[in-house]
């Protein structure tokens, strides 16, 4: 009964742990995209999944404790909610941890370079533009990448 309260390292070690996971997995997650959870392929699902059990002895040091679970789930979900602040006051932040938004389309006029460097296929973009109404490219005004990793559409005025 004893192991499940008493942790086997030290709790601020736990923290530093969480912290330095937390941050790793921000950078890593960073820079590979900008898809929402609910745009995932299954791989990219897949991953996720077996990346939170590889970082998870990581983070726990293999301390298996109920405390040592909740100081490091205390201590992630205060992390979270710092950076979200921090972003929230620093647009420079923001951009570094969020991004920006992409145009992919502007004007009918197609930025393939900017939708390879997204990562997006013409099949993911040929989808959102379904979802939003239109057939082709040249139906579109404006296709931006949010940061959040979907796709905002606004078509073209009717030419009289």
């Amino acid at each position: 009964m004893k192991e499940l309260w008493v942790p086997s390292i030290h709790w601020w070690e736990l923290i530093f742990r969480s912290v330095l996971v937390y941050l790793f997995l921000i950078i890593v997650l960073r820079l590979t995209g900008k898809r929402q959870v609910g745009q995932l392929a299954p791989f990219d699902l897949v991953l996720l999944l077996v990346l939170s059990n590889a970082v998870q002895n990581s983070m726990n040091g293999g301390d298996n404790s109920l405390t040592g679970g909740l100081i490091s789930a205390a201590t992630l979900i205060v992390l979270n909610y710092t950076v979200g602040i921090a972003t929230f006051r620093s647009k420079k932040l923001e951009a570094l941890i969020e991004g920006r938004p992409q145009v992919l389309i502007h004007n009918g006029k197609l930025f393939e370079e900017v939708l390879g460097r997204s990562q997006l296929t013409r099949h993911e973009l040929n989808s959102a533009l379904r979802q939003s109404g239109c057939t082709c490219v040249e139906e579109v005004h404006t296709a931006i990448l949010e940061n959040n990793g979907s796709i905002s559409v606004t078509l073209r005025k009717e030419k009289a």
